[in-house]
């Protein structure tokens, strides 16, 4: 092994210190707000709302507690490698159980390893939270290239695939000949390239989405189901109101300069925490006021819409993934369309249903979540 690549795979001990003089800044920044003029309703019609904008703004000024996060983060031992010339964050948490399944957590947009935070210690200590040891994981919750503390991206080309590649190394970095992924929205997408990519030892994906659409073939309309309909209408829904896909895929530098620069930028473009679902999120306010935050901290803005332009500029047809995989809908959430799904998907094993919860469902209804992953892996 050469000196570079002996630097390249090394493991260092992180900790999330952000010096005080950012959240001094930070308080300045949020002080001199200047909100826009409001839209006729001042409602989620045509974006993030004025109103939603200065309660949370109040909020994160006088009651969000950022060291109290910083703390709760800093309890889980956390490290940086680089893979393929990027630094890497990543949460990694050994279970006290013996036999542990491996099990890495892939984060949505606009989301970071935050989004697993309430997760970790029912799936690495299981006993403690009601279950059993044999349900117990060793937990890997990395930063995606572009997010959270993975920053700054060093080149171009980050594609959900290569962060499927990289993430495969890392596992066996850390001394895991087999393991399992869970994801959501991008990490569902990342999870779904590990399938693809179908390394040795690998346990399955269990995902809240699979992204499979229409193909045209009037044959796949007449194998729906009344509550499929309601899933294609939800697509609709979500065309009309994602505006910020086409941004991101085609103008990330230019959104990136506001958010970088304006708090309340990033907070209101990061709006998919409280909107997606049209009015039915249940995420906590301070949970997104953390997820915001370690955005901002960071300085991830520019990072995260160009992970949409590396797709993007990517984009080939459809491969059919033959990895064992589970999936879990949630009632709020993109509705995965089983018909489809299955056309894209050779082997889903698992499908459950869940009349609570949404697109964050790991920040929203996290029980559930770890709920349907042992069921998922304990069938494996």
């Amino acid at each position: 092994m050469n000196n570079t690549t002996a630097t390249e795979a090394e493991i260092r001990p992180f900790l999330v210190d952000i010096a005080q003089s950012e959240l001094d800044d930070l308080q300045n920044r949020l002080a001199r707000t200047r909100l826009p003029q409001p839209a006729p309703g001042d409602d989620w019609e045509a974006g993030t709302p004025n109103s939603y904008l200065a309660d949370a703004v109040a909020r994160w000024r006088d009651g969000f507690d950022w060291r109290a996060v910083e703390a709760r983060i800093n309890e889980h031992p956390q490290f940086t490698t680089h893979m393929d010339g990027q630094s890497i964050h990543f949460v990694h948490v050994r279970s006290p159980h013996p036999g542990a399944t491996p099990l890495l957590l892939a984060h949505t947009y606009p989301g970071s390893f935050v989004d697993y935070l309430d997760m970790i210690g029912p799936l690495v200590d299981p006993v403690a939270h009601g279950g059993r040891p044999e349900d117990a994981f060793d937990v890997v919750v990395p930063d995606a290239p572009g997010y959270g503390f993975s920053q700054p991206v060093t080149e171009a080309g980050w594609t959900t695939a290569r962060v499927a590649a990289a993430y495969d190394v890392l596992m066996r970095r850390l001394g895991y000949e087999s393991y399992g992924i869970h994801g959501s929205d991008n990490g569902a997408m990342i999870a779904r390239e590990l399938g693809l990519l179908a390394p040795e030892g690998f346990l399955g994906l269990h995902v809240l989405q699979l992204f499979s659409f229409p193909s045209g073939d009037p044959a796949e309309f007449e194998k729906l189901e009344p509550q499929d309909y309601a899933g294609l209408e939800h697509m609709q829904w979500f065309q009309s109101v994602g505006g910020y896909n086409t941004m991101n895929a085609s103008r990330p530098q230019t959104v990136a300069a506001g958010l970088s620069d304006s708090p309340v930028g990033q907070l209101a473009y990061s709006e998919l925490f409280n909107s997606f679902g049209n009015g039915t999120s249940l995420v906590p306010l301070d949970a997104i006021l953390a997820e915001v935050s370690v955005a901002w901290f960071a300085n991830a803005s520019a990072g995260m819409s160009r992970s949409y332009r590396d797709n993007a500029l990517a984009a080939g047809e459809t491969r059919v993934s033959d990895a064992r995989t589970g999936v879990a809908v949630f009632a709020d959430d993109f509705q995965t369309i089983k018909v489809f799904a299955e056309r894209d998907n050779s082997n889903i094993v698992h499908w459950s249903r869940f009349e609570r919860g949404g697109h964050f469902a790991a920040l929203e209804v996290p029980d559930l979540v770890v709920g349907d992953i042992r069921t998922f892996f304990a069938a494996n």
